[in-house]
């Protein structure tokens, strides 16, 4: 077929005067080769779309109870608790015959710690009164300013009763016994995870 199309169209060519080297070109006729002097057809298409298969109620209803089953058998076993280990006391502690033996204490030096028991106590009360005494004068210096400035302004006082939002989030840093290193990466330390997992 491409044999008689070539020579039709060199026969056309000499007529019409069209250039003998563009036409002197080879032909190819190889399949995994194309020309324009050749035809193009397609394969025919002898395959057809595959059937759907009919699905079977009583079959996709047996799988079903099946994973019904399943499921109820799963139910009915009881999950696996997580122990929690920090309530669990090790079998070393738990030996009876390890008891700490009393400290026989002297009259005198019984006393003598009572004696300091009690003074720490005045002590820390005595402190705790001094501290609420000047909380107190604080308040009522502050109540009496604000009396004293609502008579000068009255949009000064609203201005210094406003709670100060900025001041909840406060954050602060201690001194720290050496100066800090500028750009200092810390290094991190070496553990072992010895985390048990379960699984439920």
């Amino acid at each position: 077929m491409s044999g008689v199309l070539a020579r039709s169209f060199s026969l056309i060519c000499k007529e019409r005067g069209c250039f003998h080297a563009f036409w002197n070109t080879q032909i190819r006729e190889g399949h995994w080769q194309t020309s324009f002097l050749t035809l193009r057809a397609s394969l025919p298409m002898r395959a057809e779309p595959k059937k759907k298969k009919k699905a079977d109620p009583k079959r996709e209803q047996a799988v079903k109870d099946r994973l019904k089953k399943r499921l109820k058998k799963l139910e009915k076993i009881p999950p696996e608790l997580i122990p929690i280990e920090d309530f669990l006391i090790p079998t070393k502690f738990m030996n009876e015959t390890r008891v700490r033996a009393d400290s026989n204490l002297s009259f005198e030096e019984s006393e003598r710690r009572a004696l300091l028991m009690k003074e720490w106590s005045r002590y820390k009360k005595q402190q705790h009164d001094a501290e609420m005494k000047m909380i107190n004068s604080v308040l009522e210096a502050q109540q009496e300013a604000l009396k004293e400035l609502r008579l000068e302004s009255e949009k000064l006082y609203q201005e210094a009763i406003k709670r100060d939002q900025d001041l909840i989030p406060l954050e602060k840093e201690g001194p720290s016994h050496t100066p800090p290193i500028t750009g200092y990466q810390a290094p991190e330390g070496k553990y072992n995870d010895i985390t048990k997992v379960y699984t439920q």
